[in-house]
């Protein structure tokens, strides 16, 4: 991973926002995918804008799209990409969606991108790299208990009733009040700026973490599965993300989970 890569992915951030905004609170076309999941025109325009540029310009280098599946490569570089995680957010008009892009190294994730093309926000982070939010650096936030943590999931609808039980457990010893549901994307983003402290999710697919592992690194957080372990390809899309390192341990006890 070099300086020009985070070049590439702000110009790959860049055209799929361009190709994002025009359906933005605007007519467009969704249907249901297999997995009764949404998917709209924004999305497969997003993630097509993107794969034109490093098809032409990283022909070598392999892609995983959430709309147009996997292209082998063979410079051991992946880039990894959600065009829109948060679709059923973008379709609501609510501007807390984002746009994900990742490059993996031998499996881990090296450069990240969250992207959210309509408050012109840009969080990056790359090994090596302060993580900065447009021209800043963003801080992720001491916290000192779960007691007086933030807590955020994107929902209780994404558990099964086993990770269920044990997010609740979590929930119980922190400001369960200041609990937020729903975000996506963006609540690792905000968890990045020291706005959150505690994300906790399950049945993430690769798309949907790849790129959070940077920013969060380089905000001074941490990031890893439900057994404390760092997130790469072969992950199994338990997440705990926290801004105060000190607190995974905490977490990780709270949770009682042995995945």
């Amino acid at each position: 991973m070099t300086s020009a890569d985070i070049l590439l992915a702000n110009r790959l951030a860049d055209a799929a926002g361009a190709a994002i905004r025009p359906f933005f609170r605007s007519g467009f076309v969704s249907e249901a995918k297999q997995d009764a999941s949404p998917v709209t025109e924004a999305d497969r325009a997003a993630e097509a804008a993107i794969r034109r540029i490093l098809d032409a310009e990283c022909p070598r280098d392999g892609i995983i799209g959430e709309e147009y599946g996997i292209k082998q490569g063979s410079s051991g570089r992946t880039w990894v990409i959600d065009p829109i995680d948060g679709t059923v957010s973008f379709m609501a008009g609510r501007p807390i969606f984002g746009t994900l892009i990742a490059l993996l190294e031998e499996d881990w994730p090296v450069l990240g991108v969250i992207d959210q093309c309509i408050n012109q926000e840009r969080w990056i982070g790359a090994t090596g790299y302060p993580t900065m939010l447009n021209d800043k650096v963003a801080t992720s936030r001491n916290c000192a208990s779960l007691a007086k943590a933030t807590l955020a999931t994107s929902g209780p609808q994404y558990f099964t009733q086993h990770d269920g039980d044990h997010f609740m457990a979590l929930a119980a010893k922190t400001a369960h009040k200041h609990m937020l549901f729903g975000g996506d994307c963006y609540n690792y983003a905000l968890l990045a700026s020291g706005h959150i402290d505690i994300i906790v999710e399950a049945g993430l697919k690769l798309h949907d973490f790849a790129a959070l592992v940077p920013v969060i690194i380089g905000s001074g957080g941490m990031i890893s599965d439900w057994t404390g372990e760092p997130l790469h390809a072969a992950s199994d899309g338990h997440i705990i993300a926290v801004g105060d390192p000190a607190r995974l341990e905490d977490v990780l006890g709270a949770l009682q989970c042995d995945h």
